[in-house]
């Protein structure tokens, strides 16, 4: 402690005497500090501190050249460079252990706690301005100790508690001279205005106001929680704010702990745990790491929503509106929910506080946020917690409102980030009604009964001013588009409305259709630009998590292949229509397919040994090529990209027979290859080894469906294929009757019908079964067997041998095979 007075005070006679000379003059000529908010004097003694802090020869010169620092100019008006030269002379080590010793309330140092807390504290501040420094592995190192702080205060003993507010109860300015322990230095020394610790007794009823603890010689002594002065709190705010900047900083906070710490400083109502500490929770649940965050402090994180869900439900006026920014950040991801997690009494109580706003009259500035807030919550719920249809209908169309208001605007008319917010989230509300309000309607078609949707109670009527209002609404997301250049298919904006559009077109197809059609140049092209890479996504996934959109199509990050994945149903209805389909063909529809075909697959085997997950996507794009294939015959006889496409499927078949999970996505593989196949002449020159490799697998594939180890009785869908039946029985059908065209063009596959065993096993599944699992099976397969007999005399020998012996079952009953084989 002398020895700090001394050097202190040697310090400031150094900083008076303008006629001393010291070494560090040079270097202050040499650099010129340009720091703002600094005179030319004071970056003169600004150089001689930073001279002294170089030159110190122990701890004690470096605590008093950095207490003159930090009073001489805040962390804010330092440079880098300064930065620099202080990271360089004192290092990350020394801040640490002035928080390490603080904390533990040892009286070595000679300083009292609060002023080595204030210290540390400020260093870290300072140093964690420069971006460098703030990624540094040893400021990481100090971020435990900093959120211990903000989230219990320093717990210090009884003592060292008594020795702080006597200490903090002196006037400014009056000497300390107390003799608290033997151990204390009867030095006098000026107590430090900047003293980074305010002493606050907590209340006797506070289940948080005191903690046991064990001293040095093993007796047990009870610790109390002081909390944090707030210049101090704003320092450990500062490092961590700034390290959540950093490109990996919410990583490295979310490993260290700071969403336990800070949901308890909120919970105990620390110094600035509301006005930073839940601002800083909301970035790191906003981003990348809410799914991690949720995942490992689900606990927590519940508990955080429901009190900022209290909140806000307590909160009136301008206050509740400004909150609805708040809550979506606190919101998990949609299917994120943890297990045994019940959010409907959440859910319940924002949704009634939400109604009041959305009935009254609101600015579009103030409407927007409501809005944004109401399609979180249906991502999150559903429509059940949302209330009773008509508030629905009322929510459904105030979104129908503000998209059709906002993008009838003029084409040169800019559109505010505010308002591509608000307009993003009424495409999720339009979303989640255009599915409600077309099923109804479907069923209603259907039935007399009343139809029962997730929207309880809603009517025919309703469910027809739904989709009324949503078709307005998506006139003008058309509209919109057709004023869109290619130079803006980078746009997330723009990626959002087409997402929305393909989500109606997905459901419904009847309403303005020849605007769709007129549309379909741009959103062919705006597909084709984000598949082949040609429009940068431009933080596409940034944006869509700033928009508060969760749902990526498959569970990751937002990429442009989203585009495709996003139009493929709409494609798949719009190929089976004439009209439609024409145009299609002539923007080179199939080729498109083709390709996202291709690099699906690609992807598929870019995992290896990994468990392949399902990707409906390729499914939909074999489906919309099946339309083609069997409307279009000329165009896929001469159309390059079905040889391409040919090759695909002869290298993707015989793998999928090994991937049962894929099932369905093989069974789409082997019907389209088959209908196009019957489509090719027989081959002139020898049989391709592709050619060859999928016809062999497509057998095999065909043959594994039904199980004939059953025995007498009816004939069972294997077991394999029964989870997918409902799927994958109609395509195998298909690919069956596709079968026979295949033999009839190509008379070569025969040899394979012998050869992979599928004549074989087929008749004898059929002479030891009674029935087939349905009328359609049944057609499917005598329809094969009639081409094959057509093409084969052997075959049709053996098939007549068989029908003999068999004149009663499943073979039996096939009359039109029995009469095939008599005339012939």
């Amino acid at each position: 402690m002398m020895a700090l007075a001394m050097a202190e005070g040697t310090f400031v006679s150094s900083e008076t005497d303008s006629s001393g000379e010291h070494t560090g003059s040079e270097e202050g000529e040499g650099a010129q500090l340009a720091i703002d908010g600094l005179s030319a004097a004071q970056r003169e003694v600004l150089e001689r501190c930073l001279h002294t802090l170089t030159h110190a020869k122990n701890d004690s010169h470096t605590l008093a050249a950095l207490l003159l620092i930090t009073r001489l100019c805040p962390a804010g008006q330092l440079d880098s460079a300064t930065l620099r030269r202080i990271f360089e002379a004192v290092g990350l080590s020394l801040p640490a252990r002035l928080l390490v010793t603080a904390v533990r309330g040892s009286d070595a140092s000679g300083l009292p706690p609060e002023e080595l807390l204030s210290l540390g504290t400020a260093l870290l501040a300072a140093l964690s301005t420069d971006p460098d420094m703030a990624a540094h592995p040893q400021l990481l190192t100090t971020i435990p100790l900093l959120l211990g702080l903000l989230a219990d205060g320093p717990k210090w003993s009884p003592q060292k508690q008594a020795q702080h507010q006597a200490r903090q109860g002196m006037e400014p300015g009056q000497a300390e001279d107390e003799q608290s322990s033997p151990s204390t230095n009867t030095t006098k020394e000026p107590v430090q205005d900047t003293a980074g610790v305010k002493a606050q007794s907590q209340d006797a009823k506070s289940p948080t106001g005191s903690e046991e603890g064990t001293a040095e010689n093993g007796a047990p002594t009870s610790h109390s929680t002081v909390k944090l002065d707030e210049a101090l709190a704003t320092d450990c705010y500062q490092v961590l704010i700034t390290v959540c900047a950093l490109p990996r900083g919410p990583d490295q906070l979310l490993a260290r702990g700071v969403v336990p710490a800070l949901c308890r400083a909120l919970e105990q109502k620390q110094t600035l745990s509301h006005e930073k500490g839940l601002p800083l929770l909301g970035a790191l649940l906003s981003g990348k790491t809410k799914e991690r965050a949720w995942s490992k402090h689900p606990a927590e994180l519940l508990s955080l929503l429901a009190r900022v869900s209290q909140d806000f439900c307590q909160a009136t006026g301008l206050t509740q509106l400004d909150m609805c920014a708040l809550v979506p950040q606190f919101l998990p991801s949609p299917g994120g929910t943890p297990k045994d997690t019940d959010l409907t009494p959440t859910m319940v109580s924002l949704w009634a506080a939400l109604r009041p706003m959305l009935q009254a009259k609101l600015t579009p500035s103030q409407l927007g946020p409501v809005l944004v807030l109401s399609a979180c919550l249906l991502d999150l719920c559903g429509w059940e917690p949302v209330g009773p249809p008509k508030f629905c209908c009322l929510l459904v169309n105030r979104a129908c409102v503000e998209v059709r208001m906002g993008l009838e605007e003029p084409p040169e008319t800019e559109l505010s980030p505010q308002l591509q917010q608000t307009l993003t989230a009424c495409y999720r509300v339009m979303e989640a009604a255009m599915e409600q309000a077309c099923s109804s309607q479907g069923v209603a078609q259907q039935s007399d009964a009343q139809p029962q949707t997730a929207i309880t109670g809603l009517s025919l009527q309703q469910s027809r001013q739904v989709l009324r209002v949503l078709e307005e609404a998506f006139s003008a997301v058309i509209y919109h588009l057709q004023q869109v250049d290619p130079s803006r298919y980078g746009d997330p904006f723009i990626f959002a409305t087409f997402r929305s559009l393909c989500a109606w077109l997905a459901e419904e197809t009847s309403c303005l259709k020849e605007e769709v059609t007129a549309l379909l140049p741009f959103l062919m092209g705006y597909a084709r630009s984000h598949l082949q890479g040609e429009s940068q996504d431009q933080g596409l996934s940034n944006w869509m998590s700033e928009m508060s959109v969760g749902d990526c199509s498959q569970g990751g990050a937002w990429t442009g292949k989203d585009a495709v994945r996003y139009l493929l149903p709409a494609l798949c209805h719009l190929s089976a229509e004439d009209a439609p389909r024409k145009v299609l063909l002539t923007l080179d529809t199939p080729a498109l397919l083709v390709t996202f075909l291709t690099q699906g697959w690609g992807d598929l085997r870019g995992k290896g040994g990994a468990a392949l997950a399902r990707d409906p996507s390729m499914e939909t794009a074999c489906s919309a090529l099946l339309n083609f294939a069997v409307t279009e015959p000329e165009r896929v006889r001469k159309d390059p990209c079905f040889r391409s496409l040919e090759s695909l499927l002869s290298e993707a078949l015989p793998v999928l027979l090994h991937k049962p999970r894929l099932l369905v996505l093989a069974a789409n593989l082997c019907t389209l290859g088959l209908m196009i196949g019957r489509l090719k002449p027989a081959p002139k020159a020898p049989v391709e080894a592709g050619q060859r490799r999928f016809f062999s697998a497509a057998l095999r594939f065909l043959r594994g469906a039904l199980d004939s180890s059953s025995g007498p009785g009816p004939v069972r869908v294997s077991p394999a294929w029964e989870e997918w039946w409902e799927e994958a029985g109609e395509l195998w059908r298909l690919g069956l009757q596709a079968l026979g065209g295949c033999v009839k063009a190509q008379p070569w596959i025969i040899s394979l019908v012998r050869e992979e065993g599928w004549l074989n096993h087929t008749l004898a599944m059929l002479g030891s079964c009674s029935t087939l699992p349905d009328p359609h099976t049944q057609g499917a397969l005598e329809e094969a067997l009639c081409a094959v007999a057509l093409q084969c005399p052997f075959c049709r020998q053996e098939i007549s041998v068989l029908l003999k012996s068999s004149a009663t079952g499943a073979l039996g009953s096939m009359g039109s095979l029995r009469k095939s084989l008599t005339t012939n």
